[in-house]
């Protein structure tokens, strides 16, 4: 930024922000020790009473005398915390839209930047998706400074780092990486840092998943979630006190944890709200009822194509009558019509959620049986595996689950009991290949093997 006159500064930037073509940017022209200044900023996102008393003292304390240089106006005649200086047309446009208060003076060669920004939000609350019996609480908000001090409260350590960046040509979207200086891997902090800032994208409006998929290119055949996901403060806490990286993304409710793993995916809070006991029977839990929703239909598939393959007394399992419509497709039809349900509770009214409950009652249940569309053991089936999708808090996870048990069934309805085992394989690979940001394994500590973390991921110890 040039030490050129107020009124060339004040073009410069209004090339660079266009304020007189967007009403919500706005200049205000003002005095200060009888000199011109003006203040940029945009409306809505600024303390409004905080920017009134700062222009009284202005208008007020400051004297001709007073006006030598920004860095000492800065320091004695700027009654506000948080203040900096830019001599930077750019990063004086990016801070005026991202909601910080800029101060040009005619006569100085940088600007005063004033952070009075204060963002729209919602209370903080516990989240909707994420619950747990017992425990604090609180969630994140679509605020990154209040989540950050949601961290920091739960960690009162000057070991704990919170660094701040930027990704999106356009957007410019605010980013935190949260970790332990004494406990992170400073080779996969590195390499994150590297690959944030290498990022080509013109925006992260859709701030997490748009963050990963930059972080994570070309990874768009495996849906295998790529980090972790939280709206918990308690557990992104816990993962940085362990060495993990947490990545906080403005405008998302929910913070990264890197690197991670299959185990770390499926653990919960309430994990570690209860007992060492209760803990590991709800972990125990949770894998067992999770593995059993990834193989139960394209099991039970197999042993109808291949009934001798079944025991006498397990006979009880097989179809007691015949049906008008292959099992295959029964168990397609339902998977696809609980996710229009799902998807059309998401978008109806308050008002009309029990009317859509009671026709998604009806139209899988006795009806669907009596007119020939389903049989009582594949709608019994499908709503064990649907409900078991909700005992792990991982929306991505349980659509991988879904693709992963839909893709076996497939192979097990063309190819019989080979088609089986391929299917089965390649869910193998994908989850092997699917390879965390530090190089190590998806399924560490299981593969390769670590039987001390391998128990500790297990049961819960401590």
């Amino acid at each position: 930024m040039d030490n050129l006159s107020l009124s060339k500064q004040q073009q410069r930037l209004k090339e660079i922000l266009h304020y007189d073509k967007s009403f919500d940017i706005v200049e205000r022209q003002i005095k200060i020790g009888n000199k011109n200044a003006a203040l940029y900023f945009v409306d809505g996102l600024v303390k409004d009473d905080i920017m009134e008393k700062i222009m009284e003292f202005f208008y007020k304390q400051v004297k001709p005398e007073d006006l030598t240089t920004a860095e000492s106006f800065s320091n004695s005649f700027v009654p506000y915390i948080e203040v900096d200086l830019s001599d930077s047309y750019e990063s004086i446009s990016t801070a005026v839209l991202s909601g910080i208060c800029g101060l040009l003076v005619d006569g100085f060669d940088k600007a005063i930047l004033i952070d009075t920004r204060t963002y729209p939000q919602r209370d903080t609350s516990e989240p909707e998706n994420d619950k747990v019996l017992f425990g604090s609480r609180d969630g994140f908000v679509e605020t990154m400074v209040l989540n950050t001090a949601l961290v920091r409260r739960r960690i009162r350590s000057g070991d704990l780092r919170i660094e701040a960046m930027q990704a999106g040509s356009k957007s410019k979207t605010d980013i935190a990486i949260c970790y332990m200086e004494s406990k992170v891997d400073k080779k996969l902090l590195n390499k994150l840092k590297e690959r944030i800032n290498n990022i080509q994208c013109e925006s992260l409006t859709m701030s997490s998943q748009s963050l990963i998929e930059a972080i994570y290119p070309h990874r768009w055949f495996n849906p295998m979630p790529k980090a972790k996901n939280t709206e918990r403060p308690d557990t992104t806490s816990n993962s940085v006190l362990k060495g993990n990286i947490a990545i906080i993304v403005d405008n998302s409710p929910s913070a990264l944890i890197l690197p991670t793993s299959i185990f770390d995916i499926l653990e919960e809070a309430d994990d570690y709200y209860f007992s060492p006991i209760t803990g590991t029977y709800l972990r125990l839990a949770r894998y067992t009822i999770t593995f059993i929703s990834l193989f139960l239909t394209p099991v039970w598939l197999l042993f109808l194509q291949n009934p001798d393959f079944l025991p006498q007394e397990l006979k009880f399992i097989l179809l007691s009558e015949h049906q008008n419509i292959p099992v295959f497709w029964q168990l397609i039809i339902i998977e696809v019509g609980i996710d229009g349900l799902r998807l059309a509770s998401l978008n109806t009214p308050n008002s009309l959620t029990t009317p859509l409950s009671i026709i998604g009652a009806i139209a899988l249940s006795d009806f669907a049986v009596q007119a020939g569309w389903c049989s009582y053991e594949a709608i019994l089936y499908m709503a064990f595996v649907t409900v078991a999708n909700y005992t792990q808090p991982n929306y991505e996870l349980g659509y991988t689950i879904k693709f992963s048990r839909v893709f076996i069934l497939a192979l097990t309805y063309i190819f019989n009991v080979w088609g089986f085992f391929v299917g089965v394989a390649v869910v193998i690979i994908l989850t092997i290949s699917n390879r965390t940001l530090s190089g190590k394994s998806y399924l560490y500590p299981l593969i390769p093997f670590n039987p001390k973390k391998l128990f500790n991921k297990i049961v819960r110890t401590r």
